[in-house]
């Protein structure tokens, strides 16, 4: 069991695999609101009433946070900014800030997206970062210091936005950037003119990989030299066909991610309202959990389980939205170089959906460099690319050409 959780911990891939065995029961039933997460106690993350008033990245509200046990050394600041939802709509999220001692004015700034697992306000990485939790989202905390000693200030953005949109990827890209842009607003911060930097792996690869694509049309006065991203989920669509609906160990994920792709868009996929007493009960008991709670809830169970109705797969408005988070349909090239690793025969993500995106990519004339893992296991090669991926980061801080493998 103990192998089986650590290869599921960062399994935001698996969950939204599986997520069309529930996410597709569709928009044809009866409306029910979809189960928002508990809202979060601390008045710091309440978006003021003027939001809508504000620019994307716009800085709402900003503090300076406590010294923390994941970061020694490093100063941190809070900040909440204004951002975009899925559907356009004005939304308030936030960024924690982190500026190492060996720091100086316009030295490189890294947007790291962590991988998160959650449904919960709770589970955020703003909160995460002051609880003594055995099983917090904060996993890459070693990677990110290396990063840290190099000088560079780092960005995490809570990028499920204050919904917990489990599952919702483009999203992820557009908080990304609107909270580069965020940090980039506040001189004290001492990051106004940095050269930025992408970087996340599977769940916090997608964000990675969808701000990229997206900030050429999205952000394009962000100076963003190049994205580092592991074990992206390219096809949502492609995992889901893949997948199923049988039983599965990683069921909580899937679960969770039709609870947060409902939750984000809530016109368009019904699934609360098609829910039997096994679901509402699981929904129950996951819909403000982290990432223990929604796995031990969830493990084994299937989504025929889960609902009374029949071909609810078939159902085209939800295969839609997977379709609009998939970055292997998405038109947009991004202007930034590539560092790109996943497993070669990765049980969990569809690596065709990588190579289709990749080849675009290159076809664009887009810098990619590419890297082969050597283990089968989707955690273990985030664990194996990400060194490489900050090495490859440093040279485009300096300025070096970009390599690539196109």
């Amino acid at each position: 069991m103990g192998t089986l959780i650590r290869r599921l911990v960062g399994g935001i891939v698996v969950g939204l695999a599986s997520t069309l065995a529930v996410a597709t029961v569709g928009v044809g039933s009866a409306a029910a609101l979809p189960i928002y997460p508990v809202a979060d106690p601390d008045p710091f993350f309440s978006a003021p009433p003027d939001l809508a008033a504000h620019a994307p990245g716009d800085v709402l509200k900003i503090r300076q946070m406590p010294p923390n046990l994941y970061f020694p050394g490093s100063a941190v600041w809070e900040l909440l900014f204004r951002t975009t939802d899925s559907e356009g709509r004005p939304m308030a999220a936030n960024t924690t800030f982190l500026m190492p001692p060996n720091h100086v004015p316009d030295a490189p700034l890294m947007s790291y997206q962590h991988i998160i697992n959650a449904l919960g306000n709770k589970c955020k990485i703003a909160t995460e970062l002051y609880t003594t939790d055995w099983f917090t989202q904060i996993r890459e905390a070693p990677g990110l210091n290396i990063a840290l000693a190099r000088g560079w200030a780092v960005a995490l953005p809570d990028h499920l936005g204050p919904r917990m949109a489990y599952g919702a990827a483009k999203l992820g890209g557009q908080i990304t950037l609107d909270g580069i842009r965020a940090v980039q607003r506040v001189p004290e911060l001492q990051v106004t003119h940095s050269k930025v930097g992408l970087g996340g792996y599977s769940g916090g690869g997608m964000a990675t990989a969808w701000a990229a694509a997206l900030a050429p049309t999205y952000a394009p006065e962000l100076n963003i030299v190049g994205a580092a991203e592991g074990g992206v989920p390219m096809n949502l669509g492609k995992m889901a066909s893949a997948l199923g609906t049988n039983p599965h160990p990683a069921f909580g994920l899937a679960m969770a991610a039709a609870l947060g792709l409902e939750r984000e868009y809530p016109d368009r996929m019904n699934v609360t309202a098609l829910l039997n007493d096994q679901g509402r009960e699981l929904q129950e008991r996951i819909g403000n959990g982290c990432t223990n709670e929604i796995m031990f809830w969830g493990i084994g169970r299937s989504a025929a389980q889960m609902t009374d109705k029949q071909n609810f797969m078939d159902d085209p408005a939800a295969w839609k939205v997977m379709d609009e988070n998939s970055l292997e349909l998405y038109p947009g090239i991004p202007k930034a170089p590539i560092f790109e690793w996943h497993s070669p025969i990765d049980g969990l993500i569809p690596v065709d959906a990588i190579d289709n995106t990749l080849h675009r990519y290159c076809a664009a004339g887009t810098p990619v460099q590419s890297l082969l893992t050597p283990t089968p296991d989707h955690l273990s090669a985030a664990v194996l690319g990400l060194p490489q991926a900050i090495d490859w980061m440093e040279g485009r801080f300096r300025g070096d050409p970009a390599p690539s493998t196109c």
